[in-house]
């Protein structure tokens, strides 16, 4: 009897282990956006932008990479000489957000859990089109019947959307200028 419960626990054990692998280690909070929080690309304070924004805590960093759009954010993901040891990756709710222009510093939502909403007529703070965030797929619906765009899961963002050209928008009224990579 007791030889036929060996291998069913070694399965049990194999099955838990294996149960884990796709969960995500408790992530540790958000970081607080400071005047010292500068975007890991532009080298330019995260505060002085508009629109959403993003931070990645990494295990091999004792600080929050920085990020003045969630553009830039989820380039850094798709990037293949950028580190990957993430602990959490956080983006702007915009949901929970009640202005564009300054959004609550708390209203962060884990990225890979998020909704993105690409091709709105909304810009992020380097005037480049926005990868907007929402913590719900209702709270992004909603958006996208008043600014337009189509609605995605983080991994299904396409890397055209966000490595590819982009046209910024010019605040001095100048016709649209066509641009490479917003991220390096």
């Amino acid at each position: 009897m007791r030889r036929g419960l060996l291998p069913v626990a070694v399965l049990a054990a194999v099955l838990l282990a294996a149960c884990g692998e796709d969960e995500r280690a408790e992530a540790p909070p958000p970081e607080k956006i400071s005047y010292d929080s500068i975007g890991h690309y532009c080298g330019m304070a995260v505060m002085e932008h508009k629109g959403p924004k993003g931070q990645i805590l990494l295990k091999s960093q004792d600080r929050a990479l920085w990020f003045t759009s969630v553009r830039d954010t989820i380039a850094y993901t798709m990037l293949l000489d950028e580190a990957k040891d993430y602990d959490a990756i956080y983006v702007t709710d915009m949901g929970r957000a009640t202005d564009w222009d300054h959004p609550e510093n708390g209203a962060w939502v884990e990225a890979r859990d998020a909704f993105y909403v690409i091709g709105s007529t909304k810009v992020g703070g380097m005037g480049a089109p926005e990868t907007v965030p929402f913590g719900s797929r209702q709270a992004a619906e909603a958006f996208t019947r008043e600014h337009g765009g189509t609605i995605f899961a983080f991994k299904d963002i396409p890397q055209d959307a966000v490595l590819g050209a982009v046209e910024m928008k010019s605040s001095t009224g100048a016709p649209p200028v066509k641009n490479g990579a917003h991220a390096p």
